[in-house]
C-alpha cells in the first residue's frame, strides 16, 4: 500500500508540475502577444504623424540612442493622443525635436594637463 500511495503522490506532483509549466507558458504567450499589439498600435500611429523619412530619422537615432528615440516616440504618442499634433511632422520636424532634446546635454571636457 506505502507503494502505491507513494507512486500516486509522485504522479500527482509530476501533474501538477506539467500544469504549472503550462500555465506558464500560457501567460508568456499572453503576455507576447500584448506586447505585439502595444507596438503595432505604436506603429500605426507614428505611420499617421511622421513622414517616411521622418520615420527613417528616429530609426537611424534608435541605432545610436534608443532611449532618446523611445522619449521621442512616446512623447509624439502621447501628443497625437491629445489631439495636439495636426499634420505630418518631416524629417525636419524630428531634427529640431531631437536638438532640443539633447541641446541642454554637455559635452564632458577633457583637459590635458602636462608635467
Amino acid at each position: 500500500m506505502d507503494d502505491d500511495e507513494e507512486l500516486e503522490r509522485i504522479r500527482r506532483q509530476q501533474l501538477e508540475s506539467m500544469q504549472r509549466q503550462a500555465m506558464q507558458e500560457q501567460m508568456r504567450e499572453e503576455q507576447e502577444k500584448q506586447r505585439e499589439a502595444e507596438r503595432a498600435r505604436r506603429q500605426q500611429i507614428l505611420r499617421q504623424i511622421l513622414d517616411p523619412s521622418a520615420r527613417e530619422r528616429l530609426n537611424n537615432v534608435r541605432l545610436v540612442r534608443p532611449d532618446l528615440a523611445d522619449n521621442v516616440e512616446n512623447q509624439l504618442i502621447q501628443l497625437a493622443s491629445m489631439g495636439r499634433i495636426n499634420r505630418m511632422l518631416s524629417e525636419r520636424d524630428i531634427i529640431d525635436i531631437l536638438s532640443k532634446l539633447t541641446e541642454n546635454k554637455r559635452e564632458p571636457k577633457i583637459e590635458r594637463r602636462s608635467k
